[in-house]
């Protein structure tokens, strides 16, 4: 206790309105500083102050509700406690805030307010006199004393009787003992009252109490309700086996000689059977040995730390994680191949590549059960259904899904976590994900991993080339885990629209499954079976209401769509079906007054009658829905001149036609590009002027006076439309020397050929990627005719049996064959040259 004894409490006080404590003479309590007038006390008083007067300041209980309190000064109470400023924390950043260490020393009275800005400065008198304090009560003492002396006697007996329920082994208790003996009888009331389990209200009542004789009265009646709650606690758990513990104070509540004490135990033992109960999860997860060793280290030091530090919820924290892992948990694979190609089939319609590889590994699973879960990653354009399958792969192997979205992730401890050591850490989104679907061995989807970023805090992509890595994931180490956990069993699919943005390191370790663009007779199907349905459930229509013919279908991917994937199909079928719905909701609205019309003939006026069911969408309603038409087919309107060609280009979102330009006009042979191309592309367009000015004599190409320099006084200009796209690569080759041979000869390009290809200086053609990408996209736009080189024969394999039946394929090794089949009736020249062959 904090004893007045040389202390001399000034005449005039800054004040400290208070209203979330009752400061008591003889004891210690903390104080949060929020008001502005609280503010301005701390900051001028307490923090610019160092004689022991300039820390003495006055605590006023302020009974107004903080909620609704203004900047005017609130009326005070009247009584308050004079104390000792022990500790001030607090900071000033980002706002100033402090806490405060109060000591209590004795009751004031206000006499009169000197001012109430910037903080509370009043005259106040001493109502306590310290130096007439007497000496402590003891047995049997101030029995001559009246009603003063037997309160005082039975207040003494009390707290004893509450000291001797405590458990004395508990240093807090015994000091507290040796504290009661030597305590003057004028503060025990006080104390006492402090330490207990008692209300603001109550404490208020007892700093009102000017007399020892009206303390005393007020602080019996709560010294005896709580020793007769701990009587009843006692009784009850007498029942129970732990019969035999003492009841422990826990560190809340008030504070006697700084240290702090409650009487109310039931948090404490609550908590305690808690962490029993974690023990028993933690022996019953199956964890293996290593991971057991660290969570049973990490509840012994849980056990002997208090609940008050932060490092208890951290450590509980990851106790709770480190339970819920699925360590042992799996579900049963659903390994009947017949059934999983009928739900696959169901699902989607083609890719039949990826179909395949699952019953690939089905089979594998029913012959080997130890099957490590392979990694696989579909690359294509979007809306192709990468994600969709992934999901339906789950469906089909009866596994639990999980997605996780990579695309702009850029910190590497989202896949790996965050080290404990940091403030607000946690795991990676792949343990995140094993906590999610409770389950060791779910379908992982890791969407758009060509999306990966990189900065400051690590690449990502780095830290999943331990998870991808079939040798290394068996070991899977979080940084918040911090031991291994086995992630052989989880099938990996990863999904990406291209390979090329994807770190080597990171893509040799994945098995790429390519999944190109539909053709339109897929499209056609993939609406009917799966797009148009979805889109009249969505809408809240039915067949019987709206019917859409194959036809209208047709029309749409031809003239409104042009994609690789479906999306932009699925958005315009959505389109149709609110206009549709607009119609029916009015034939709906029509029906419903037809009879109030029929009673009341004046409301009768021109309204739409109900539309026959079902509405059929033919080319005309199409075109008022939907307006005119996006796309056309320009391949033949724009090969009307010579000096055009058409060529095939590969990009992320599918394969696509491309338009090479050409013009001249008098000049000093000088070259223009434009189209804002790549140096590969102008190194390709060299090439072919090079080459055809080498061979001009052999294919009858003059200038624009008939020389046989194709330069000789003439500026060549190429362009590439669109000019706001950004173009590069080889494969314009063959299209470049078509375009040009047809400007310096005159003839017309064929308007229903496309061609790919690059070309070198000796006239060779040589293979490039993409080829059914591209060569779909010579079909979208009513191509005939495709070029490409002779060594890739081998990919038309994979297109569909109707595109090869519907295109004209040329493999052609060098450029004389490419000429020979752009121009109706050959090139000239080209059959009587030396044909060179590709040896590469």
């Amino acid at each position: 206790m904090a004893s007045g004894d040389g202390i001399q409490m000034p005449s005039r006080l800054p004040l400290l309105l208070s209203h979330e404590a009752v400061l008591l003479p003889g004891s210690s309590a903390r104080f949060t500083v929020d008001s502005p007038r609280n503010m301005q006390l701390v900051s001028q008083r307490l923090l610019r102050g160092t004689s022991l007067k300039s820390t003495i300041i006055g605590v006023l209980p302020n009974t107004r509700d903080p909620q609704h309190d203004t900047d005017g000064l609130p009326t005070l109470h009247k009584i308050g406690t004079a104390g000792i400023a022990v500790q001030v924390v607090g900071s000033n950043w980002p706002k100033p805030h402090y806490t405060l260490l109060i000591t209590g020393l004795c009751r004031f009275s206000v006499t009169s307010l000197l001012k109430d800005r910037p903080f509370v400065l009043a005259e106040v008198e001493q109502l306590d006199k310290l130096e007439h304090y007497t000496t402590p009560i003891t047995e049997g003492a101030s029995s001559s004393e009246g009603e003063l002396g037997e309160l005082s006697l039975k207040f003494y007996q009390a707290a004893v009787q509450l000291l001797g329920m405590l458990d004395m082994s508990v240093p807090a208790v015994a000091k507290f003992r040796r504290l009661l003996d030597s305590l003057p009888r004028e503060a025990l009331p006080d104390v006492v009252a402090s330490m207990i389990r008692t209300s603001n209200k109550e404490k208020l009542q007892v700093l009102d109490a000017l007399t020892l004789e009206e303390r005393f009265k007020r602080a019996l009646p709560m010294l005896t309700r709580q020793i007769d709650g701990l009587k009843l606690l006692q009784k009850t758990r007498k029942t129970g086996p732990e019969n035999e513990k003492r009841v422990r104070p826990v560190r809340k509540g008030g504070v006697v000689s700084g240290r702090q004490f409650n009487l109310d135990e039931e948090p404490e033992d609550e908590d305690g059977d808690d962490i029993a109960a974690l023990e028993k999860k933690v022996h019953g997860a199956k964890m293996p040995d290593a991971a057991l060793r660290v969570c049973i280290k990490e509840l012994k030091r849980l056990k002997k730390m208090p609940q008050s530090m932060p490092e208890f919820s951290l450590t509980r924290n990851y106790l709770d994680l480190m339970v819920e892992l699925p360590w042992s948990k799996s579900t049963k694979d659903c390994l009947d191949i017949q059934a999983a190609r009928t739900l696959l089939d169901n699902d989607h319609y083609a890719m039949d590549k990826l179909k395949r590889r699952v019953l690939e590994y089905l089979a594998v699973r029913q012959l080997k059960t130890s099957l490590k879960g392979p990694i696989i990653c579909f690359v294509g354009p979007p809306g192709v259904g990468k994600t969709s399958v992934g999901r339906s792969i789950a469906r089909t192997l009866g596994r639990e899904f999980h997605r996780i979205a990579l695309g702009g992730v850029c910190d590497q401890s989202d896949i790996r976590g965050h080290r404990r050591t940091y403030v607000g850490s946690m795991p990676g989104r792949i343990i995140n994900g094993l906590k999610t679907v409770a389950v060791n061995n779910p379908v992982f989807l890791l969407d758009e991993v060509d999306k990966l970023g990189k900065s400051l805090q690590g690449d990502p992509a780095a830290a999943l080339l331990e998870v991808l890595d079939p040798e290394q994931n068996h070991s899977f180490t979080d940084h918040y885990l911090n031991v291994a956990f086995d992630l052989s069993q989880v099938l990996f699919i990863a999904t990406a629209n291209t390979t090329a943005t994807i770190p080597p390191a990171l893509l040799d370790r994945m098995e790429v499954l390519q999944v190109p663009g539909y053709t339109r007779e897929e499209k056609v199907e993939i609406a009917h079976r799966h797009l148009i349905p979805n889109q009249l459930e969505q809408h809240g229509l039915t067949p019987q209401q709206l019917h859409i013919p194959q036809d209208t279908t047709q029309d749409i991917i031809s003239s409104y769509t042009r994609e690789a994937g479906v999306r932009s199909l699925e958005r315009k079928f959505g389109a149709i079906c609110r206009a549709v719905a607009v119609k029916v909701a009015e034939g709906h609205r029509v029906a419903t007054t037809d009879v109030s019309t029929a009673e009341c003939p004046s409301q009768q006026g021109d309204k739409a009658a109900p539309p026959e069911m079902p509405i059929v969408i033919d080319h005309v309603a199409l075109r008022d829905i939907l307006g005119p038409p996006v796309f056309e087919m320009e391949v033949s309107e724009r090969l009307t001149l010579p000096g055009v060609a058409v060529g095939l280009a590969w990009t992320p979102l599918g394969g696509e036609i491309l338009f090479v330009e050409a013009s001249r006009m008098e000049g000093e042979g000088q070259l223009t590009l434009t189209g804002q191309l790549g140096d590969v592309m102008k190194e390709s367009a060299h090439l072919a002027i090079s080459w055809l000015r080498a061979n001009a004599k052999t294919y009858q190409l003059t200038n624009m006076v008939g020389g046989p320099d194709p330069l000789e006084g003439t500026d060549i200009h190429l362009h590439f439309p669109a000019g706001a796209v950004t173009k590069d690569g080889p494969s314009a080759g063959v299209t470049i020397v078509t375009c040009l041979a047809s400007l310096f000869s005159g003839r017309l390009v064929r308007s229903d050929v496309a061609m790919t290809g690059e070309i070198t200086l000796r006239g060779l053609v040589l293979p490039v990627g993409g080829i059914k990408d591209k060569v779909l996209a010579a079909h979208r736009a009513g191509v005939k005719r495709v070029i490409l080189p002779k060594r890739n024969s081998k990919d038309l394999e994979e297109l569909p049996a109707n595109i090869r039946a519907d295109l004209d394929f040329v493999t052609a090794a060098n450029l004389d064959e490419v000429l020979n089949a752009a121009f109706d009736g050959g090139f000239p020249g080209a059959g009587h040259t030396h044909t060179l062959s590709s040896k590469l």
